[in-house]
């Protein structure tokens, strides 16, 4: 697989995870997946399997379906895990760090993360700047500049994944799976833990590589 190829696929990856956690799937993103143009075809890592593997069942179950109804359904899953009222799930970084309060001062160690690499958070994105589709438009962000051939974006990722997205991801991913209700958020959160996976070992390679 060449360069090009594994840039997009990283990109379109990092697209999809945005497009699932942000918010609710439109329904042009359901469409997309229910005709099988994101769901890829190659082994990667075990957490990326098991999330497209499921995601397939779930396509599989509902292919019958209107496209409306689905999200529909999506929808009320969204709102009872993100949204609340009382939502079980707070997507947020700093809710899981032990070593700072919700939305406290770790908060602006992840917004001088992203200074330090000349980036802020699109306006679209109302959240605090430590949930979990900003940070991950934050590592897509860095993606780009790698393909564009800006070798520092590799250690501005290591170090984003070290100081942040690996000190809570792994337990955001465990109560997603608990508290999801639907097989369609159990995958993302499969996927989701993959796709950190994957870009960790990444940014290892190409770190280590560069001394």
């Amino acid at each position: 697989m060449d360069d090009e190829t594994v840039y997009a696929a990283r990109l379109e990856l990092i697209d999809f995870l945005i497009a699932v956690l942000w918010d609710v799937p439109r329904e042009a993103f359901l469409e997309e997946l229910f005709e099988g143009s994101r769901l890829p075809e190659k082994q990667v890592n075990e957490g990326l399997d098991e999330g497209f593997s499921a995601l397939e069942a779930f396509v599989e179950a509902n292919r019958d379906r209107p496209i409306e109804a689905v999200r529909e359904e999506l929808r009320g899953e969204y709102s009872r895990l993100f949204v609340g009222p009382r939502p079980p799930i707070l997507a947020h970084e700093t809710h899981y760090r032990e070593d700072t309060d919700f939305i406290g001062e770790g908060l602006a160690e992840v917004q001088a993360s992203y200074s330090a690499a000349g980036w802020s958070s699109p306006e679209e994105y109302p959240e605090e700047d430590d949930y979990v589709a900003v940070e991950l438009a934050f590592l897509r962000n860095l993606i780009e500049r790698q393909q564009r051939g800006q070798v520092e974006a590799f250690g501005y990722e290591r170090v984003f994944l070290d100081e942040h997205l690996l000190r809570w991801i792994e337990e955001f991913v465990a109560e997603l799976r608990d508290r999801a209700d639907s097989r369609f958020y159990r995958a993302v959160a499969d996927v989701l833990a993959g796709a950190i996976a994957f870009e960790d070992d990444l940014a290892a390679q190409m770190v280590s590589g560069s001394r």
